[in-house]
């Protein structure tokens, strides 16, 4: 999970870009903060799917062969 602190530095340099501008210095320290930004949410969504099961109405598993992968591959490590 991201630090409080980093999520605020995100929205402040967001709201500055958009107000006055940002400096080269301060557009590399956005991009960095972004992409550790997306590669949590991803890490989460994916933590999210190694646990899922999927039922149908008749209580057939019915979860998706990527998911069941995924499920397999998280088992061997």
């Amino acid at each position: 999970m991201l630090s409080k602190d980093r999520l605020e530095r995100i929205n402040i340099l967001a709201k500055k870009a958009k107000n006055e501008g940002l400096t080269d210095e301060e557009k590399v320290e956005q991009k960095n903060l972004r992409e550790q930004y997306l590669n949590n949410v991803r890490s989460s969504f994916k933590n999210q799917f190694k646990s899922m099961t999927v039922m149908d109405p008749e209580g057939n598993d019915v979860t998706p062969q990527k998911v069941r992968d995924l499920q397999e591959r998280n088992k061997k490590h």
